[in-house]
């Protein structure tokens, strides 16, 4: 597909973003994941997680390398491509002073947009507020110049995984969203999740250009009641890996403990 397709894609990708009707995604990490979400039609786009990505490479989250990444991305591309569905993938923080490469080769993969974090995987510490900024707005020039100027930022806050508070986390995301990001990702990690409370917080502070991270269990907000709560983007990272990986250890154990 060539990159006026690509930015097409991108253009109808930014449009899923709404609030109250929100964008799901049901994250996958290698061809086959793919190939299961691909042809469903409530599928609307295709995105990864690179925690997942991660795993299925052999490594993990924090080790993950941009040419593993990027790996994963093409051959989870192609499918996006077979179905015409806009695909975004999880580039972590962008891989330092590596951004604008990793954009173009994100593109090249057929992405149209990215999650990006304004954490340093290095450091282990929160990029500066305008820093953090200036990376999105860095990321979005990189695609423009690629031949995607309407390429999608999911920009990830990590101040409420971090101990900070949520009126940091609202303070960095306005100006990720100044910065031309189309949507924040606030994660408040996989045990704490985020509030009700701070869900309503945010989607008014945003306009609604929020993105939560699904909690599968009862104490977690269901898709129905953050789309009620304004959100605009909806996602689960490396969940359905856990649900399927266990169920393939279950069927397997069914399968080898027949004789015993």
């Amino acid at each position: 597909m060539g990159y006026k397709g690509l930015n097409d894609l991108a253009k109808s990708f930014g449009y899923l973003h709404r609030p109250g009707e929100p964008l799901i995604l049901a994250n996958v990490y290698d061809l086959l994941s793919a190939r299961a979400v691909a042809p469903l039609p409530s599928c609307n786009a295709i995105a990864t997680a690179s925690y997942s990505v991660a795993m299925a490479a052999g490594t993990d989250d924090d080790h993950l390398s941009l040419q593993q990444n990027i790996a994963a991305a093409r051959l989870i591309g192609n499918v996006a491509a077979e179905y015409n569905k806009p695909f975004t993938v999880d580039l972590q923080d962008g891989y330092g002073t590596k951004l604008e490469d990793a954009i173009r080769q994100v593109i090249e993969a057929g992405a149209v947009g990215i999650n990006l974090e304004d954490c340093d995987k290095e450091s282990k510490t929160l990029y500066a507020p305008d820093e953090a900024a200036a990376r999105v707005s860095r990321a979005l020039s990189a695609a423009s110049k690629a031949g995607v100027p309407d390429f999608v930022v999911n920009a990830r806050c990590d101040t409420l995984v971090m101990g900070g508070k949520l009126e940091e986390a609202i303070e960095r995301g306005k100006k990720y969203l100044e910065a031309g990001a189309t949507t924040v990702f606030v994660w408040g990690g996989g045990k704490r999740g985020v509030s009700r409370d701070e869900v309503e917080e945010m989607v008014k502070a945003f306009d609604g250009r929020l993105n939560v991270s699904l909690k599968w269990d009862k104490q977690g907000l269901s898709v129905r009641q953050l789309a009620e709560l304004g959100v605009a983007r909806i996602s689960v990272g490396p969940t359905i890996m856990f649900f399927a990986t266990a169920e393939y250890q279950k069927r397997a154990r069914e399968l080898l403990e027949q004789l015993k």
